[in-house]
């Protein structure tokens, strides 16, 4: 079995880059110099959505799946630097070289990945190896958008089309999982704000469990899994999520049997 790794980031401002960019000193407090950005953004493109290099990563996570069973987490520790959390990931890379998968991950998520990686100068050599030392590497790596050692669901589904892409939050409800629960991206740097910080990691787990149940009906359709072979990953997804205690996997669990 291939290794897989399903993956998503929520970000924040980054606030630190902001003033240095801006000449904001630190006596400017961090939800104004986010509200400074926000207003500029605005005015510059009509919406508010940072550029991807003043994204600054809170949490990434993460489903690993491969022989020894189906695991899900956010990786590193409450407190713990950006660089830090951003190591983690890159290690998994280097250590399993595993297939990625996410929801708009060409998009967003290893754009961002690549922009901090590079502010924070953290070596990844097997994820950025285009054949250079694995010459298996130079047809199907991970940064080539038509080869498969990262899948971007979104993008693939709709054909590399970017107007047919569709949001997870649906695919999910439609295909029969349960979806995005009380919380949506929007919302991470406010809930940040607050002191939120649990549930943000909540939310960014049950989005990477969504996706790795989508992408378990994907395999279906091109073959990969026989229905007999679906039906034991999505109740291996119900069995490992019924045994956690956790609260959102409580809610989950309930929102997939409703």
């Amino acid at each position: 079995m291939t290794p897989t790794l399903v993956f998503d980031l929520e970000t924040l401002p980054d606030v630190d880059g902001l003033r240095k960019l801006n000449g904001w000193g630190a006596d400017v407090p961090d939800v104004e110099v986010a509200e400074r950005a926000f207003q500029a953004r605005r005015e510059a493109v009509g919406h508010d959505f940072l550029p991807l290099h003043l994204q600054r990563i809170a949490v990434i996570g993460c489903v690993f799946r491969d022989e020894k069973g189906f695991r899900v987490k956010t990786l590193g520790q409450p407190g713990d630097s950006e660089a830090t959390l951003i190591h983690q990931f890159f290690k998994i890379i280097d250590h399993y070289t595993p297939r990625l998968v996410s929801w708009n991950g060409s998009g967003f998520d290893l754009p961002v990945l690549h922009y901090r990686s590079l502010i924070h100068g953290v070596a990844a050599p097997r994820y950025w190896d285009l054949g250079d030392e694995d010459r298996d590497f130079k047809y199907n790596n991970y940064i080539s958008r038509y080869h498969n050692r990262h899948i971007d669901l979104m993008d693939l589904l709709a054909k590399y089309n970017g107007r047919a892409n569709a949001p997870l939050d649906e695919l999910a409800k439609l295909c029969g999982f349960p979806g995005k629960l009380g919380m949506d991206g929007s919302q991470v740097w406010p809930a940040w704000q607050q002191g939120r910080a649990d549930e943000i990691r909540a939310y960014c787990e049950t989005d990477v469990v969504n996706t790795w149940l989508v992408y378990c009906r994907f395999r279906l359709l091109r073959g990969e899994l026989d229905a007999v072979s679906y039906q034991a990953e999505v109740d291996l997804v119900r069995e490992t999520l019924s045994a956690s205690d956790a609260a959102h996997w409580r809610e989950y669990m309930t929102a997939w049997d409703a």
